[in-house]
C-alpha cells in the first residue's frame, strides 16, 4: 500500500467518526428527544387524553358534561325532599298562623269575588277579641248548611288531593264560612232604623262602602230586607254577608241556639288580605263606621284580650303570694331565738 492509499484510508476514518460522536449522546438527551418527538413511552397516551378531553376550541368539553349530568342528577333526588319540607313547612303555618281560603260564594261581594284567595291570620284572636267589622272564616260544622255544595270525591287519592287543595286555598272548606261581624257580646243589632239604617246599639251604620253593588244597574244592597232585633248573647257573634240579598247569615239562624249567632270559639282567624287574582290584591281593613264611639254602649261587653284576663288573674294571686311569704317570714323571726 502506498503513502498515498494511507492518507485517504485516514480520511475516510476522521469523517466517519464525526457521525458516530453525534448518536453517542447522555440518557437524558435521549429521553428530551423522545419526549419532543413524541415516542417517549406514555407521551402518547397522555397526548391522545389531552386531545380527548379538549375539543376544537380547546375547552374541556366531556369533563363540563359529565359535571352538569352529575349536577342535574343530584337535582332530581332532591326535589321529593324539597316538596316534602316544603309541604310539612306549609301545613305547620297552616295550623298555628296563617292559611288560605278559596272563595266559594257570591254573599262577599263586591268586597270579595267567587273565586278569590285570602289570606287569615289564626293568630290575632290569641292577641285581641274579635271587633266589629272584622271579616272572619268560621266553622259552621252541624250549624250551617253549606252555601255552595261541593261533591265529596269517593277515591281515596283524591280525597288526599281534596284535602291539600283545601289546606292551601285552591279548592273550597267543606265546612267553613267567611261573613262580617255585625255585632259582639252583649250588642243590640236591629233593623232597620226610620231612614232604612241597621244600627248597633242604637247606632246607625254607614254601610254604603262595603254593601253590593250592581256594577251595572250602580243600584246597592239594602241593610236587610227583613227586619230583626236581637241582641248578641256573651260568647257569641253576629255575622252577615256584604251581598245581603244572596247571603244565607244569621238572618236565616235566628231559629238556631244562639239566636242565629255563631259561638266565637268556631272562629278559625281574621282574613286580612286578598292574595289572589292579582289584580285583586289588597288588604281587607275594618270600616271606618266601625270606629265611631256610639257603638260601645253600656250594655256591650267591653272587649278583653287573653292577655288583658290573664293579667287580671295573676295580680290577685301575686299578692296572695306576696302576703304568705310575709307572714312566713315573720314567723320564722319569732321562731328563732
Amino acid at each position: 500500500m502506498t503513502d498515498e492509499d494511507d492518507r485517504r484510508d485516514v480520511r475516510s476514518e476522521a469523517e466517519g467518526a464525526v457521525p458516530n460522536e453525534k448518536q453517542a449522546v447522555t440518557p437524558g438527551e435521549d429521553a428530551a428527544e423522545d419526549r419532543a418527538n413524541g415516542s417517549a413511552p406514555g407521551a402518547g397516551g397522555a397526548a391522545g387524553d389531552m386531545g380527548a378531553s379538549r375539543d376544537e376550541d380547546g375547552s374541556d368539553a366531556p369533563a363540563e358534561e359529565s359535571g352538569k349530568d352529575g349536577k342535574q342528577g343530584s337535582f332530581w333526588k332532591e326535589l321529593p325532599i324539597l316538596i316534602g319540607v316544603a309541604l310539612v313547612l306549609a301545613l305547620v303555618i297552616k295550623a298555628f298562623a296563617v292559611q288560605a281560603f278559596y272563595i266559594p260564594s257570591a254573599s262577599m261581594e263586591n268586597t270579595l269575588q267567587i273565586g278569590d284567595r285570602v289570606l287569615v291570620n289564626k293568630i290575632v284572636y290569641h292577641t285581641r277579641d274579635v271587633r266589629r267589622g272584622d271579616i272572619v272564616v268560621f266553622n259552621g260544622l252541624d250549624s250551617w248548611d253549606p252555601e255552595v255544595q261541593v261533591a265529596e270525591p269517593t277515591n281515596p287519592i283524591s280525597k288526599a288531593f281534596h284535602w291539600i287543595g283545601g289546606a292551601f286555598g285552591v279548592v273550597p272548606g267543606e265546612k267553613d264560612y267567611i261573613k262580617r261581624v255585625i255585632g259582639t257580646p252583649g250588642d243590640h243589632v236591629k233593623c232597620c232604623d226610620s231612614q232604612g239604617r241597621m244600627t248597633v246599639n242604637g247606632a246607625p251604620l254607614d254601610e254604603r262602602s262595603y254593601l253590593f253593588t250592581d256594577p251595572v244597574t250602580g243600584e246597592r244592597n239594602k241593610p236587610s230586607n227583613e227586619p230583626f232585633d236581637v241582641t248578641v248573647q256573651p260568647g257569641n257573634l253576629w255575622v252577615m254577608g256584604d251581598h245581603r240579598e244572596v247571603s244565607y247569615d244569621s238572618r236565616q239562624h235566628r231559629g238556631d241556639p244562639g239566636g242565629g249567632a255563631i259561638p266565637e270559639n268556631r272562629v278559625i282567624g281574621r282574613a286580612f288580605v286578598i292574595v289572589w287574582p292579582v289584580n285583586r290584591i289588597g288588604t281587607l281593613p275594618i270600616p271606618k263606621t266601625f270606629e265611631q264611639p256610639a257603638l260601645n254602649a253600656a250594655g256591650a261587653l267591653l272587649p278583653a284580650t287573653p292577655f288583658a284576663l290573664g293579667l287580671a288573674g295573676a295580680i290577685p294571686i301575686t299578692l296572695l303570694n306576696r302576703r304568705l311569704r310575709l307572714r312566713l317570714r315573720r314567723t320564722r323571726r319569732r321562731l328563732t331565738p
